[in-house]
């Protein structure tokens, strides 16, 4: 039976877009996740919505229990996951207010658990293709039948923060072929993965990153506004896409 989670930060908990909303609290054996899921349906199929940081937005990128987030919603039995998440742009036609299905990720990061394997056994997960290619298919599909801007096949860089990029760090992005930036979607989507979780993630540009000089360095205040101003695009194209999902049975087999 296909579940869905959602996982997303400010704008995107919203019950309003579930049928018969309820919140279960759930414990895992990696503690407790960020938030309550917050549990109902979607066009007769269940889904399961989280925040990431809290639903006040508390919990920094280096703190979020992401082992704790996705055994939550595997432990509520969920099968594919979409999540939400702002990045910077480091590629021009990527312009603020688009969003961007990544195919690719490149690790950044310094201090996070990235695996659910550290103690009693070795997995060696295949990563070639770490993000579902089908549900990257179906929100592409669905963003074009929305009239949504949107890039496709891209490489996400995820980097520690909470800091920002310096302008050499962020043109040194650009040379590895990184298209967009953020803090969050690593180890989110490898342990997803781990987990044999369907993951896609539908990131949404905020801003130009510090390498295109023509723009203003990116602030925090930045972000929110856009994420604002995209997250009811987001909820919608996640609305309309959910009941697609149930074409596909597809097993995440390694």
């Amino acid at each position: 039976m296909i579940k869905i989670g959602i996982i997303g930060g400010s704008g995107l908990d919203n019950p309003d877009i579930l049928k018969n909303p309820s919140e279960v609290v759930i414990d895992t054996r990696f503690g407790r996740p960020s938030s309550p899921l917050t549990c109902g349906a979607i066009a007769g199929i269940e889904v399961a919505i989280l925040a990431r940081h809290g639903r006040d937005h508390s919990i920094p990128p280096t703190k979020v229990n992401f082992r704790a987030n996705i055994q939550a919603l595997k432990d509520h039995g969920c099968t594919h996951i979409l999540a939400a998440t702002a990045v910077g742009s480091l590629r021009r036609e990527i312009a603020p207010g688009h969003l961007v299905f990544p195919a690719q990720f490149i690790d950044h990061t310094r201090r996070r658990e990235t695996t659910f394997f550290n103690d009693d056994v070795v997995v060696h997960t295949p990563m070639a293709e770490p993000f579902c290619p089908n549900l990257r298919r179906l929100l592409a599909e669905t963003a074009g039948e929305l009239g949504i801007a949107h890039h496709s096949d891209k490489t996400v860089i995820t980097i520690e923060g909470p800091r920002f990029s310096t302008k050499a760090e962020s043109h040194m992005f650009r040379a590895w072929n990184a298209d967009v930036i953020n803090m969050s979607t690593v180890p989110e989507v490898n342990l997803a993965r781990e987990a044999k979780l369907h993951y896609a993630a539908t990131a949404m540009s905020t801003d130009y990153d510090c390498w295109h000089e023509d723009e203003a360095p990116v602030t925090w205040e930045m972000i929110l506004a856009t994420m604002k101003a995209n997250a009811e695009k987001v909820l919608n194209l996640f609305v309309a896409t959910i009941p697609k999902i149930r074409q596909y049975d597809d097993v995440c087999k390694s």
